[in-house]
């Protein structure tokens, strides 16, 4: 399966959930989509209630199947508590790390920002999205793009104290990754033990 390009407010209603950011959409019909969503009461199964939590990370952070399995297989083995060990490995990917330092509006801009050589860690250009930022490395726009209109409009107003383990450098036009994030840190209305039991069965 290729990465999703379809309607995002689908997507959105499906979940209930402003997953990719304010919705018009969702807020007008905050119901799942299709001829008969307004009217379905159908009562979804448990192992329902674990996929769609699945498909709601893959969705947000816009991870294929195959990589979000590599993701959770890499988490498990690791020591401390999977889910958040999961959630922390998505933080760290560079698209992401782009996102949450305001350089982008979205994930899907971020990523497209990364792709096309905008954006550099600790002076290298880098091109892959799903890189994985370490503790200290610092993420910036390249030179010859801190003058992209994309970047300045999201960076405009951005509240960078949101994320308490990002630093940023506005005259440097580049952040750091302090440290991982705590799982009380991460917004995103995921519930990752969910997930952990899914991936148990």
């Amino acid at each position: 399966m290729a990465r999703y390009t379809g309607p995002k407010s689908r997507i959105a209603r499906k979940f209930g959930e402003a997953i990719f950011g304010p919705d018009k959409v969702l807020a007008k019909r905050n119901y799942p989509p299709g001829q008969h969503g307004n009217n379905r009461r159908k009562k979804t199964s448990e192992y329902g209630i674990m996929l769609a939590e699945k498909q709601k990370a893959k969705y947000t952070y816009g991870v294929l199947e195959k990589q979000f399995r590599n993701m959770f297989e890499k988490a498990a083995s690791a020591s401390g508590i999977t889910g958040e060990i999961l959630l922390q490995n998505l933080e760290a990917r560079l698209d992401n790390v782009v996102f949450r330092l305001g350089i982008a509006p979205t994930r899907a801009a971020a990523r497209q920002l990364v792709s096309h050589k905008h954006i550099v860690v600790d002076g290298k250009v880098v091109n892959i999205p799903s890189y994985s930022v370490k503790p200290g490395q610092i993420v910036g726009v390249r030179e010859k793009s801190k003058s992209l209109e994309v970047v300045a409009n999201a960076l405009a107003g951005f509240n960078h104290s949101k994320y308490p383990w990002l630093e940023w450098d506005e005259a440097a036009k580049a952040g750091k990754l302090l440290h991982l994030p705590e799982r009380a840190d991460i917004p995103e209305n995921i519930k990752e033990q969910l997930i952990v039991e899914l991936y148990s069965k």
